[in-house]
């Protein structure tokens, strides 16, 4: 299993994260503003909190141009929630904010009538594969819009079809939090800590 490096920027709760990796025996290191990722592991990048302040605290601490410049080099990232969010371009949720714009699309409030979807939720894979649907726990007002039918890699229903995931490439996030959905979002990270190489 591949050692990864979680992006910590300060802003977000990556407990739950951080017990989940130890419990499927996958070894991490923080990575902060003040130790800079270099690449020679994929990275994690978790988010809590608004688009703008966590584009905020990244770009403070130098983190937003590493995620850049790695990515780049096709170094595999995995996000998780926000850090799902962060890879678009922009969101209504921060008018003005720029994402780190990895991937083509926007941002939007979720078109339902409860807001925020708290709680289990089904979702269904784009692709064919062993982790085809399961039940993920979500936490979430806005959902990504990706321009690129082809990077929706999981589907959910919430008075409405929304992109639960993408992938791109080198380039893969949830909108859920996995380390929070049992044992299919267990075998979700696992899946993709095994495959990022």
């Amino acid at each position: 299993m591949s050692e990864v490096d979680v992006i910590d920027y300060g802003g977000g709760n990556i407990s739950s994260l951080l017990r989940c990796l130890s419990r499927l025996d996958i070894p991490y290191r923080l990575k902060t503003g003040e130790d800079h990722p270099d690449g020679s592991r994929p990275l994690m990048l978790p988010g809590v909190g608004a688009f703008g302040a966590v584009m905020e605290a990244l770009q403070t601490r130098g983190l937003a141009q590493a995620v850049l410049d790695l990515t780049a080099q096709d170094v595999p990232l995995l996000g998780v929630c926000v850090g799902l969010q962060i890879l678009f371009e922009e969101s209504e949720e921060s008018p003005g904010a720029r994402g780190l714009s990895l991937l083509p699309g926007k941002v939007k409030k979720l078109p339902a009538k409860k807001v925020p979807q708290i709680g289990w939720n089904r979702v269904v894979c784009c692709e064919t594969g062993p982790l085809q649907e399961g039940y993920v726990y979500f936490v979430n007002s806005y959902v990504a819009k990706p321009e690129r039918t082809d990077d929706v890699w999981y589907t959910g229903d919430y008075e409405g079809e929304f992109c639960a995931a993408v992938r791109h490439k080198n380039i893969a996030a949830f909108q859920f939090h996995p380390e929070k959905s049992g044992r299919f979002g267990h075998d979700l990270i696992a899946d993709w800590c095994k495959n990022a190489v």
